[in-house]
């Protein structure tokens, strides 16, 4: 399985360098055309920054959030604003978008494989979509790493200051504890059984039952012989063993 994605992330790397880009194949008018007024602002290096930002700080809103909400209308808006802007100015290909889809699929995979290589696969091909979408690989470059940057600093915030978990994982990691300040016991251990006489009910081979008041338990000798209906006496309680010895006759 890793095997078959790994090639496929290769050949669509391949096709997104060796086929000509959108960009490159539009005459100088109508290249000069498209970077006029609010698209130049908009493939602006400093601009795209501000939109990558945007669209990073809103997953992280998003990871900390139960359910789809403001932070992820957030991101997925400011992905559409800068891929959209940069497909009519010419940068942006469809084969990019593909890339970006496919790159979010594999993270939304990783959730449920296990490993982690799926989704560096999916990290990587979303960083290269981004990439070869930009006006300039540097610019983009400097870019998507101010965007994680931007990231990681909301993440260390919201966790260390707000005291923020993230919600998307909790629901994938069993996080109640089955410890004893909770009631929970891996066995019930009745120590306060130690000394009390029962009558057995069946012989003891050295296990078998006894009556205790009106409750019938399952008990165990030492190692010897007893027979039915003989008083025994409670010597050890080990979580649901419970050894018994012959009482002495008076």
């Amino acid at each position: 399985m890793q095997k078959i994605i790994l090639f496929m992330m290769f050949i669509f790397l391949a096709l997104s360098i060796v086929s000509p880009s959108y960009a490159i194949s539009l005459d100088d008018a109508s290249s000069t055309q498209a970077t006029d007024g609010w698209l130049w602002w908009m493939t602006n290096p400093f601009v795209v920054t501000i939109i990558l930002c945007i669209a990073s700080s809103g997953m992280v809103l998003q990871l900390f959030q139960p359910h789809f909400s403001f932070g992820g209308m957030i991101s997925i808006f400011a992905l559409f604003i800068f891929y959209v802007t940069h497909m009519i100015a010419g940068y942006a290909t469809w084969q990019s978008i593909f890339i970006l889809v496919l790159g979010i699929l594999l993270l939304l995979l990783e959730l449920i494989l296990p490993g982690g290589i799926v989704g560096i696969l999916g990290f990587a091909a979303i960083i290269i979509s981004l990439l070869s979408s930009g006006t300039d690989t540097i610019h983009m470059a400097y870019a998507i790493l101010i965007a994680l940057i931007m990231a990681v600093l909301g993440m260390v915030i919201l966790m260390k200051f707000f005291g923020k978990k993230l919600n998307m994982f909790n629901k994938m990691v069993l996080n109640d504890s089955t410890d004893t300040e909770k009631g929970y016991v891996s066995n019930k251990n009745r120590t306060e059984l130690l000394g009390l006489e029962a009558i057995t009910t069946t012989p003891l081979r050295p296990s078998g039952t006894a009556m205790l008041g009106n409750e019938r338990i399952d008990v165990v000798t030492e190692g010897g012989y007893i027979e039915a209906h003989k008083k025994v006496t409670i010597i050890k309680v080990e979580g649901v063993r419970i050894v018994v010895r012959e009482s002495h006759q008076e």
